[in-house]
Formats: structure tokens, C-alpha cells, sequence
């Protein structure tokens, strides 16, 4: 079974690109599922009901989400009807939503779990406790996907190491740069540092250049607007064995749309 993890979409221009392309991805890579990171998909800072109806709609089968779960305000009052919509599991208790969920589709079922990385990220729970005690509550022949949602990549890669062989696949998100690491670890889970980002690219990871620019160049506060112009849809296709919920491959995406006055 081929499953495609996207990474972060970012607000309506990483949305209009799946609608557009995901569907025909799906069929031409012969895709079981997809999981798709959505935290950035509202205006580039959370995410709400109506948006993950739409992500959904477009071919997704599970949402993970990360640190901006909460960016837009009524999201609270929402995820928890949205029953393929995680967020980090290492949230506090009393947080809404569901830390990992049951994804099933027309031959297999598989789980999706979400977690927040701690090195320079605001402060949560542990996410090598949090994801030992999630991986207690999942039926154990039941392959299990996480997205670890994370800046730092010794942080990620010490965490796949952690899970390996105990989950089928480990995708980093959250720095919006694709990492050239995709790989098998010794114990057959399928990993890759960052998935990279779903949205503009002629960007800083999604925000429009002039006003992250200024901030860079001259230390005063700029709001960061999501840039426009051509997107990529970026992520990694994990090929997995249901039966041994061991991953035979691994590799990383991306599909690019052309620059004006260029060919794809």
C-alpha cells in the first residue's frame, strides 16, 4: 500500500494546488491514502472545519496539524467533531481533539498519530513518553504513521531511531524545506527529516519576500502575509507491507508548478 505525506499547506495557495492536482497524483502513482499536514492552511496560520471539508475533499484521508493548531480562534470549539483531524498528541490533556486516529480504507486500515517536537518549539509534553503511551492504545497489527512535527533535525532523527521497527513511517514537518534523507531504518521504518511544504514557492516558506525581508534587515516587526505566485506540492510516498507493517520504500516528492514564461 502507497501512502503520500504532504507537507505543511500553506493557506489558499497550497489549497488551490491539491484541489487542482491531488486526485490525479492519487491515480497515477496508485496512492491507497494520503496524510496531509494542514496547520499553515488557514490564511497560513491554523486551520478550521470548512478547510479541513476541503482538504478532505481534495483526496486527503487524514489531517495532522502542529505548534499553530489553535491560530484560528473557533478551531477549538471544532476539531473535536473532525474525526481524521490530530494534533500533537503531547498537548495537555485538557487540550481538545485527538492525539492520533484510524484511517481505513477499501483493503487496509492504518493509524496516524501527531506530535510536537521540544527543541526551540514552545513548551509541551515529552514526545518519546507521549508517543509510548499512544503506541499502547493502538491495536499492535495496525501500521502506525507519525508526523513529528519539529524544528530541530537531531530532535527528529533521534525520535525515528526511538520508534523504529515499533511504527511504519516517521515524517518530519514544520521547517517547510525538504530534506534529501529519505531512508529505511534498520528496523524497516521509513523516514525523512522534513516532508517540506505545500504552497508558493518563490516565497520565504510560504510568506511573501518583502515584508520577511524587512524583518530581516532591520529588526522591526513585520506581518508575515502568504505569498502568491507558483506552488509546489512537496511530501514522501511510503510504500508499506500491511501484513508485516514494514516499509518496503521510501521516497521523497514534489511537484512544481512552472514559472510564468516557463515550461514545467
Amino acid at each position: 500500500m502507497k501512502i503520500l505525506m504532504i507537507g505543511d499547506i500553506v493557506g489558499s495557495p497550497g489549497r488551490r494546488i491539491l484541489r487542482r492536482e491531488l486526485k490525479r497524483i492519487r491515480n497515477e502513482l496508485g496512492l491507497g491514502a494520503v496524510v496531509a499536514n494542514a496547520e499553515n492552511a488557514a490564511a497560513g496560520s491554523g486551520l478550521t472545519a470548512a478547510l479541513a471539508g476541503e482538504i478532505f475533499d481534495a483526496g486527503a484521508d487524514a489531517i495532522t496539524l502542529g505548534d499553530h493548531t489553535w491560530g484560528q480562534k473557533e478551531f477549538a470549539g471544532q476539531i473535536g467533531s473532525l474525526e481524521r483531524v490530530v494534533r500533537p498528541a503531547n498537548f495537555a490533556q485538557e487540550c481538545p481533539g485527538r492525539g492520533w486516529c484510524m484511517v481505513t480504507t477499501g483493503t487496509a486500515r492504518f493509524a496516524v498519530v501527531n506530535l510536537l517536537g521540544r527543541v526551540f518549539m514552545q513548551p509541551v509534553d515529552c514526545p518519546f513518553k507521549a508517543v509510548d503511551r499512544v503506541l499502547a492504545e493502538i491495536p499492535k497489527d495496525v501500521p502506525v504513521l507519525v508526523d513529528f512535527h519539529a524544528e530541530a533535525t537531531s530532535e527528529k532523527i533521534t525520535f525515528a531511531h526511538y520508534v523504529d521497527g515499533r511504527v511504519s513511517a516517521v515524517a518530519g514537518t514544520h521547517t517547510h524545506v525538504q530534506t534529501s534523507d529519505a531512508m529505511l531504518l534498520p528496523k524497516g521504518t521509513a523516514y525523512i527529516t522534513d516532508l517540506g511544504m505545500t504552497g508558493p514557492y518563490i516565497s520565504s516558506i510560504g510568506r511573501d519576500l518583502k515584508p520577511v525581508t524587512k524583518k530581516f534587515t532591520t529588526g522591526m516587526p513585520a506581518r508575515f502575509e502568504v505569498a502568491e505566485g507558483p506552488c509546489v506540492i512537496e511530501g514522501a510516498v511510503v510504500d508499506l507491507d500491511i501484513k508485516t507493517r514494514r516499509a518496503v520504500s521510501v521516497e521523497a516528492f514534489r511537484l512544481r508548478e512552472p514559472m510564468e514564461g516557463t515550461e514545467q
